[in-house]
């Protein structure tokens, strides 16, 4: 009897000592604060056409680097088919619109414009408003104050809120200054990064070359004077294209991404300068 009475006092230390190192673990392991930034999801948006070498460079890099940040991600390439002029406001549009039911923040992307500072330039989602990270004082090319291009940042829910991009602008230019004005009307604040140890020749590695892939800055008919307007009420609302394909692909190196074929389409009582004209009606 004596021997058993022992062996139940043990054993009831053991458990007891057992409860007490279990319940120290958990409270050290268990309270801590989630992490938040997890929840988030990515949707790189890149209007696209006929740049297949420049893409095999961008993706590998931005995997890369959002993966090196913890970014959930999805890339999402808007390749226009049709033979209309180039629409960048419109893709982007769409790649909202294909995407926002899977994403909580989309990045207007430019392909050619890779960012090389992955430690302090970040792509955390932006909880207090839009984030333009190719921001002026370290672009390498544009460095105007109202300047939004290259690359930026934004919730769904604030994109939706200004009705996206106006489609309106064909060829190449002025649809980021539009959106300039659409956050400032809606009383969004801009956010830039500051105080980076890298600057505008070390930020970003621009990788266009302007010998292959030539931009279209021609101004036709009454474009450059309606391009001064804002237009609230066309957006993502009132792009209109045909989704011709849908595909996950992969890169050469594995880096998995969607491509999206789409006809956009063009009202040519709005706006007749989405085809390139037989005249030269050019305004300089």
């Amino acid at each position: 009897m004596f021997k058993i009475r022992v062996l139940i006092r043990i054993g009831a230390l053991y458990f007891l000592l057992f409860f007490l190192i279990s319940f120290w673990y958990s409270s050290k392991v268990e309270f801590h604060e989630p992490n938040l930034e997890s929840k988030h999801r990515l949707a790189v948006i890149v209007p696209f056409r006929n740049r297949s070498s420049e893409l095999e460079q961008f993706l590998p890099h931005m995997n890369a680097y959002l993966s090196s940040q913890a970014i959930d991600h999805i890339f999402m390439i808007i390749n226009q088919v049709d033979t209309h002029r180039f629409n960048r406001a419109a893709l982007i549009n769409i790649g909202f619109i294909e995407s926002r039911t899977v994403v909580d923040y989309i990045v207007m992307h430019d392909i050619d414009l890779l960012p090389m500072n992955p430690r302090e330039l970040r792509y955390d989602y932006p909880k207090n408003g839009p984030v333009h990270l190719a921001s002026p004082i370290y672009h390498p090319i544009y460095h105007y104050p109202t300047y939004v291009g290259g690359i930026l940042m934004i919730a769904c829910e604030d994109f939706e809120r200004v009705n996206g991009m106006s489609p309106l602008y064909w060829g190449w230019g002025r649809e980021d200054d539009n959106f300039f004005v659409r956050m400032k009307l809606a009383g969004m604040k801009l956010y830039r990064p500051y105080n980076l140890t890298t600057n505008s020749s070390n930020t970003f590695a621009h990788i266009h070359d302007k010998n292959v892939h030539k931009r279209d800055y021609a101004k036709y008919g009454q474009q450059k004077e309606e391009g001064r307007k804002i237009y609230p009420e066309m957006g993502f609302n009132t792009t209109k294209y045909t989704l011709i394909n849908k595909n996950i692909l992969n890169t050469k190196t594995g880096v998995e991404y969607n491509m999206l074929d789409v006809k956009l389409e063009c009202d040519y009582n709005l706006t007749p300068w989405c085809d390139h004209p037989t005249t030269t009606n050019i305004l300089k």
